[in-house]
């Protein structure tokens, strides 16, 4: 970490020290979070990675810190400050983040907007204390990208009580969470509805995804749920349609735009390291000249990434929520997160291949974070129809003669 005259920078990669507006209590938890990421999380990583499991004993550390409200006179958390703390976890690892961030940003924060203003103050608290925790079951196997229209799961109304039938796909920390956030649609009026679900409930079935090759740590899970009965005080009050579903799924997307920078930054902090210890040909690698240009170019997309992603939070201080902004924050960390990982493996060789050298870890998850909390095409034409005022999502097909005409 280097210091300059106006003090020490929190991180080497942000070069034009964004991380400096927050307050000094704010910058404080985060080197908190910090001494515990490095002394008791980071040891773990390869061998969790390799293995394919959580490692469940660094879940009480993470949680005793209490980070999700550093300034509790302020009444609320500042979003820039939820951004650097999901930086600060995505640089050690992508799949911690991923976790840590399922219950502060997901859970929250479709508690926060879509739960009715009595369940927000009264749960918020819990979910604050980890005492209620739960995983954010909304994409299905069938529809991930088309979710909107295509979600399947169902729920049905008798009374006060409601029954949920359906099938659920890559929910990750459902494992480790006491309860499933589920979205349904209700089959009396084709509305999407929300439902807090203990995992243990009655007719829920969890099976681990097997064979993945990226955010190996990060444990994900295909749901069934038969016939499960759930009473009406635990449906979300404030989600009565998608339409409130993208309230919240707007607000997330910036979360994950986070994590796809700190991940771009631990790659670039993990591949100088190497190059500053390697030796080639009786010298440094850190003294060649390409070698030079490619941590340059890894730093200049970490510091673009961070300026997107600090202006964005600032915005949405203000008050200040747009898909488009959201979208454009995703799709270009995201992107920059691959080719800053690619690079990273790259300078360490043949060795950036071994889980030693730490870059291997950050280019596979480098794919899911890619993929997840909406792809680089959907984005992109979230982005387009902001720009041309024309939605580019789904096309007519073509019929009758002109179909037949296409296909010859």
């Amino acid at each position: 970490m280097k210091s300059d005259a106006y003090g020490e920078r929190l991180y080497d990669a942000d070069l034009y020290d964004f991380a400096r507006v927050l307050p000094g209590t704010e910058r404080d938890a985060l080197r908190r979070l910090r001494a515990v990421l490095d002394q008791r999380v980071a040891p773990l990583l390869a061998s969790s990675w390799e293995r394919g499991e959580f490692p469940r004993e660094i879940i009480e550390p993470l949680v005793s810190l209490d980070l999700m409200d550093p300034n509790r006179d302020s009444g609320r958390v500042s979003p820039l400050y939820a951004g650097f703390r999901n930086f600060e976890l995505a640089r050690t690892d992508a799949s911690i983040a991923t976790f840590y961030n399922a219950q502060s940003g997901l859970f929250r924060t479709a508690v926060a907007l879509g739960g009715s203003p009595g369940q927000a103050q009264e749960w918020d608290p819990l979910i604050r204390r980890w005492e209620l925790t739960a995983a954010f079951a909304l994409t299905e196997p069938n529809h991930g990208s088309d979710i909107a229209r295509g979600l399947s799961t169902t729920c049905r109304r008798a009374g006060d009580t409601w029954t949920i039938d359906g099938r659920k796909r890559w929910i990750g920390a459902a494992d480790t969470a006491a309860n499933l956030l589920v979205f349904a649609r209700d089959a009396a009026d084709g509305e999407v509805k929300a439902f807090l679900v203990p995992r243990d409930a009655d007719g829920v079935s969890l099976t681990r995804i097997e064979g993945k090759t990226s955010l190996r740590i990060m444990q994900n899970f295909d749901i069934e749920l038969t016939a499960v009965t759930v009473d009406d005080h635990w449906r979300l009050g404030g989600i009565s349609s998608f339409a409130d579903v993208s309230a919240c799924l707007r607000a997330m997307r910036s979360d994950v735009a986070w994590i796809a920078t700190g991940a771009a930054c631990g790659a670039f902090e993990a591949a100088r390291r190497y190059v500053l210890d390697r030796e080639q040909f009786s010298s440094s690698l850190a003294g060649f000249q390409l070698v030079q240009e490619k941590l340059a170019l890894m730093a200049a997309d970490v510091t673009a990434s961070l300026a997107l992603v600090t202006k964005l939070s600032q915005q949405q201080a203000e008050g200040i929520w747009r898909d488009e902004n959201s979208a454009l924050a995703k799709m270009f960390t995201a992107r920059a997160l691959r080719t800053t990982a690619a690079l990273a493996r790259e300078l360490c060789g043949g060795n950036g291949i071994t889980l030693e050298t730490d870059v291997a870890r950050f280019h596979a998850d480098a794919e899911a974070i890619y993929s997840y909390e909406g792809t680089q095409d959907i984005n992109a034409l979230i982005l387009g129809r902001a720009l041309t005022g024309y939605s580019a999502f789904t096309r007519t097909p073509l019929r009758g003669a002109a179909a037949a005409s296409a296909a010859s």
